[in-house]
């Protein structure tokens, strides 16, 4: 498989999408927080010192999509449609787990904005909780599945059994 992203001399470059067609895409992306009982206790019962734990990382990671170009140096700016992020808790990993679902019709996909999503939805839970515990583990962080483009639909066979 070619790597688009770096021309004949081996530089970086952004990816020319200009002759691609505009269609409707659609990426979900999922992570976990691992923390502990004090902390899962915190959040289930709303009493973190910062706050609504998981409402402030439901709109980190709206914010992470849209700024995801700004975070990763040869993604497109995109005009996203949707970013729907939900954070809940896992009564069973006792863990936050967080699914980001972002659309567009465009160019290229977005399965990128929907990982920055995750990602910085799970840094915000880390940043709102790390004064009772710094020892939480993130993961693991993935794509779900991606549809539109050229690659049609795609389901991630590696999802992991979390």
């Amino acid at each position: 498989m070619e790597l688009t992203h770096f021309d004949e001399a081996g530089n970086a470059r952004m990816v020319d999408v200009s002759e691609k067609a505009v269609t409707s895409r659609t990426a979900v992306a999922e992570g976990y927080i691992l923390v502990n009982e004090e902390i899962y206790e915190r959040i289930k019962a709303g009493t973190m010192k910062k706050g609504d734990v998981l409402a402030v990382a439901q709109l980190a990671a709206i914010m992470g999509a849209k700024k995801t170009s700004d975070l990763i140096p040869l993604c497109h700016p995109l005009m996203l449609t949707k970013v729907a992020v939900i954070c809940e808790l896992d009564e069973t990993r006792r863990a936050v787990r967080i699914e980001a679902t972002v659309k567009t019709s465009g160019q290229t996909g977005v399965e990128m904005e929907a990982l920055t999503a995750v990602q910085v939805g799970l840094l915000t839970v880390y940043d709102m909780c790390k004064a009772i515990d710094k020892s939480m583990v993130m993961g693991p962080v993935y794509l779900i599945e991606k549809e539109g483009g050229k690659s049609g639909h795609f389901i991630n066979p590696k999802r992991p059994e979390v």
